[in-house]
């Protein structure tokens, strides 16, 4: 599944609008700022991607509090929502995704293996989408997750105030 047309089409409509891009992730590992910079010309809109896979790089990077890792786990909306508002707030961009989750294996029964939440942040605030995409391996879970990533971010823009 190519997800090149709706890269394209994310950074035509953040450029029409003005807008510039930043991401967050963890499970993901930097697959959605690549489906992104994979368009040439990308530089105007992309800003930049954090990668943060541990607790601390969430911390040191993104401004997630360690008491709210320690309460919630990485895999919650909370920890969702602080990586979509640390990278807006660490960035140029006027819009922020975050992606965290469980690719697999090492599940549990609290948070399963295909279990991601993801987090915009921008104009329109912030907001928290949880997927459960089942055992479906570890690139398929990253894969899909890549794929709602860039939904949400076509839909905040499409749907965010000028």
């Amino acid at each position: 599944m190519s997800t090149a047309p709706l890269a394209r089409e994310i950074l035509e409509a953040a450029r029409a609008r003005g807008w510039r891009i930043a991401t967050a992730e963890s499970c993901t590992g930097g697959l959605v700022s690549a489906a992104l910079t994979d368009i040439p010309g990308s530089s105007d809109v992309f800003d930049r991607g954090f990668v943060t896979y541990s607790y601390p790089a969430k911390t040191a990077m993104l401004g997630v509090p360690q008491a709210m890792l320690a309460a919630e786990g990485a895999v919650s909306a909370p920890v969702a929502r602080a990586m979509a508002e640390g990278a807006l707030a660490a960035s140029d961009a006027q819009l922020a995704v975050a992606v965290t989750g469980v690719a697999g294996p090492g599940a549990s029964e609290a948070k399963p293996e295909g279990l991601v939440w993801f987090a915009t942040a921008g104009p329109r605030g912030a907001r928290t989408t949880r997927r459960d995409f089942g055992a479906l391996g570890r690139a398929e879970v990253r894969a899909r997750s890549v794929a709602v990533a860039l939904d949400l971010l076509l839909q905040e823009i499409s749907d965010g105030t000028p």
